[in-house]
């Protein structure tokens, strides 16, 4: 009884951990989903670009798409830079 409560809490803790360090972006030319590893935890998991391939200025766009985008450019394109 005690190893399977033991197994049980391993597998919460490696969820957790998987959720809070693991995302999945979709690529805003392609619409592929790639697996990354975050540079820091936040609950968010799916990423996305509102803007995508246009030329649409972040203060134009709405503010739930400005935090979207935001955390896109955190994220993604940040990381992607050399």
């Amino acid at each position: 009884m005690r190893r399977k409560m033991v197994f049980v809490i391993s597998l919460l803790l490696l969820g957790l951990v998987s959720k809070l360090w693991i995302g999945i972006y979709t690529d805003d030319e392609f619409d592929e989903k790639h697996v990354f590893i975050k540079h820091r935890p936040i609950w968010k998991t799916f990423f996305y670009s509102p803007r995508g391939m246009r030329d649409l200025e972040t203060s134009k766009m709405p503010l739930d798409q400005q935090n979207e985008q935001k955390l896109f450019d955190e994220f993604i394109v940040q990381e992607r830079t050399p």
